[in-house]
Formats: C-alpha cells, sequence, structure tokens
C-alpha cells in the first residue's frame, strides 16, 4: 500500500470514529463508511488490519484524553476539598465539627475502627482540652441513614406532642 493511500485512509477513518457514536459503531462499519468515501475496496486482509490499527490507535487515544480529563477533574475536586476545610473546624481530636448544639454538646464526623460515625456527644473540659464525653451517640452510615429518613415523622411527632401541652 502506498504511503499517499495509507494517509487518506487514516485520514477518512479518524473524520468517521470522530463523527460516530462509539457506543454504536463497529469496526466493520467503519471500514465499510470509508470504503464508500474514498471508493477503494478495504475488505481485504491488508486494508482490514491497516484500518483495524486505526481504529484502535484512535480508541487508545481517546481513553487517555479521558484518563487526563479524569485525573485533571479529580485534581481540581481536591483543590476545592482543601480550599472548603480551609473554613472547617476540627476538634482535638482531629474530628471534623459539622456543628455546635450548645457550648457543650456538638455533631462531628470521626472515624473509628475504619468506619465514619456521627457522633452527637456532650464534652466537658479538662486541661485546657475540650474532650468527648460518655453522653450521646455515635451513628455509622446505615444508621444515619435511617434516622434521616424518619426526620419527618420525628417531627411530626414532635409537632404532636407540643400541642398537647
Amino acid at each position: 500500500m502506498e504511503e499517499e493511500s495509507k494517509a487518506k485512509i487514516e485520514e477518512t477513518v479518524r473524520e468517521i470514529l470522530k463523527e460516530s457514536d462509539m457506543t454504536e459503531m463497529t469496526e466493520f462499519k467503519v471500514r465499510n463508511l470509508a470504503s464508500e468515501r474514498l471508493g477503494i475496496d478495504l475488505s481485504d486482509k491488508s486494508h482490514k488490519a491497516f484500518v483495524r490499527g486505526i481504529v484502535k490507535s484512535f480508541l487508545e487515544e481517546v481513553e487517555s484524553k479521558q484518563q487526563q480529563q479524569q485525573d485533571k477533574e479529580e485534581e481540581e475536586e481536591e483543590e476545592e476539598e482543601r480550599a472548603k476545610e480551609g473554613n472547617k473546624e476540627f476538634d482535638d481530636d482531629g474530628d471534623l465539627i459539622i456543628c455546635r448544639l450548645s457550648d457543650k454538646r456538638r455533631v462531628t464526623i470521626q472515624e473509628f475502627r475504619g468506619k465514619s460515625l456521627v457522633s452527637i456527644r456532650e464534652y466537658y473540659k479538662k486541661d485546657g482540652k475540650e474532650l468527648p464525653s460518655s453522653k450521646g451517640i455515635s451513628l455509622t452510615d446505615e444508621q444515619w441513614s435511617t434516622f434521616k429518613k424518619n426526620i419527618p415523622a420525628i417531627e411530626a411527632a414532635v409537632k404532636k406532642m407540643e400541642s398537647r401541652v
């Protein structure tokens, strides 16, 4: 195959691939479309192999670009998280303070034995440090989800209870 023919075939195949929905396009369809556009029969073994190489190269380039884009997006997300963390408050144990309910009560996110916990707890001061007391509750992700789903029912019960008073 001549270099000029190879260049035309490659250019045509790449154009077809760029225009195509890659979820529906096949190598066979690409080869047939290129044959039609170029007026060349690309069904012999050497042409098939050449087109296959172009398709493979194109797909690798697309995958590489997608990976680079994904890496870039992940870096940007990490930077945003780091910027947000600058505004976040942490306690003496390094747990993230979500909110303070009062001077002595707060909601934190903590790690314990490899699990994230939502902790609603009372704190006390000792030697200048604020430490968690045994008064409170720590919820796993599953428990927190269950609790969160039931908040409307809890609010309704509280309103009903308040209306009796």
